[in-house]
């Protein structure tokens, strides 16, 4: 919504949400999320055409265009449990609509979101708004947290999906005209709402799926001498193939790819294709035992036994440049070392203390083992080994002779995104592991 209202100023656009604190923070010198650009686009637009709000009413009645943003977790109870979206908030938000349209209205899902949902939504809809018209289109998103400025700037395409009437091509065409004024027009793809609606899904698991597949091959490459990013580079050189996404690391996480897979698998289920579902559903097998792995193999390098040895744990956000924490797995590494009996030390430049606590932990609970430092130095003082769990740019540029002095002997280094000079940390004296690498 920024970046619409950066790139035509002359659309004014809301964004409005029924917590009061959160449209505060959107309005304050300190926004809610920290991503590389959105402050400064932020700052160039807001109070002149964006305007952040909890009236939720006057926003529905005054706008044309409507963009549903609202969350679409994993469902945690019920039917589908574990696996199916959680439409609640979706259908909530229908019903809103509805009850304060004061006409014609285009609603644009921006929500990921199961394939048909645009069907219950327009039922809703039609079974409430007295009358009103309502074109319902697929706009689902595309860009990475860490980069999301630049992707929006500079989209590798935007689809837009809508009803094959001459209603919803209409209505295609007034949202692509929107995109058009800063993306080129070969890069908006136009589809039915199902195929578009089904698109990001797929797109999601689709990378996933590199991710643990190159994953799988770093056990491999462990256990045989192999190196994995050699193995990546080679394999990634096959214009088939492609360089992206094939970095062994210690799992992917964020609010996107395993919820997004699970709701794939649960829709295969649903549909009767209990081969596709299984099939999906090992990627993120797989991406849970890759974080397994990765503790297991500091609880083995450490003689067997991390009880009461500090372990420093570097980066606790899903991927650098955010302070995402969903899904990390830095959540899972804290947790199976606590259960260890480990003391673990956590630092992260943009996660707060509070939120960590409240991932590893639980809202409100304490453990005198889960320490959160202020810098790497601070966590590393005194600790039996350090592990990098968030490629933030800051480790690569650490003074690791100052830090292997102020360590407990031996000194263990685990790297679980592959972005330190190993050679060069063995070479001071540490013991050193990577993802995939002897």
């Amino acid at each position: 919504m920024a970046m619409i209202a950066l790139k035509v100023p002359e659309i004014e656009v809301r964004v409005v949400d029924m917590n009061r604190e959160r449209i505060e923070a959107w309005n304050s010198a300190t926004l809610p999320i920290y991503e590389p650009g959105l402050e400064e686009v932020v700052g160039q637009t807001r109070g002149r055409n964006l305007h952040f709000s909890t009236d939720v009413a006057g926003a529905i009645k005054a706008a044309d265009m409507i963009f549903v943003a609202v969350n679409t977790p994993t469902k945690t109870y019920g039917v589908g449990a574990g696996r199916a979206a959680d439409l609640r908030f979706i259908e909530s938000v229908a019903r809103t609509i509805a009850e304060h349209a004061n006409g014609p209205k285009i609603i644009v899902e921006k929500s990921t979101i199961p394939v048909k949902t645009a069907e219950t939504i327009k039922e809703i809809l039609a079974a409430n708004a007295r009358g009103h018209h309502f074109e319902v289109l697929s706009n689902p998103e595309f860009l990475a947290e860490g980069t999301a400025m630049a992707d929006l700037l500079a989209p590798d395409r935007v689809l837009i999906g809508g009803e094959r009437t001459s209603g919803g091509a209409a209505a295609v065409r007034v949202l692509a005209d929107i995109y058009a004024r800063w993306v080129q027009r070969d890069r908006i793809i136009t589809t039915n709402l199902w195929s578009s609606e089904l698109s990001k899904l797929v797109a999601n698991a689709f990378l996933a799926q590199r991710i643990s597949s190159i994953n799988s091959v770093s056990a491999l490459c462990e256990a045989t001498g192999a190196d994995v990013d050699e193995v990546a580079h080679a394999i990634g050189k096959d214009s088939r193939i492609g360089p992206k996404f094939l970095k062994a690391s210690v799992g992917f996480g964020g609010s996107c790819f395993q919820k997004d897979i699970l709701n794939l698998v649960y829709l295969c289920e649903h549909f009767g294709l209990p081969e596709v579902a299984a099939y999906w559903e090992s990627v993120v097998k797989m991406n849970d035992w890759q974080k397994r792995r990765f503790t297991g193999r500091i609880v083995r390098s450490l003689f067997n036994s991390v009880a009461d040895k500090k372990i420093a744990v570097l980066g606790f956000a899903f991927k650098k440049d955010t302070n995402d924490t969903r899904e990390s797995a830095a959540i899972s590494v804290c947790r199976e070392l606590l259960g260890e009996l480990a003391q673990v030390v956590v630092y992260d430049p943009k996660v707060p203390a509070e939120q960590i606590r409240a991932e590893v932990l639980g809202r409100g609970q304490e453990n005198s083992r889960l320490v959160v430092a202020s810098s790497a130095c601070e966590a590393t003082q005194g600790a039996h080994a350090l592990a990098v769990v968030t490629e933030w740019d800051e480790f690569k540029a650490l003074d690791f002779e100052a830090i292997f002095a102020g360590m407990q002997q031996p000194a263990f280094v685990f790297d679980g995104r592959n972005i330190l000079d190993l050679p060069k940390l063995k070479a001071i004296g540490f013991r050193v592991c990577g993802i995939g690498k002897c």
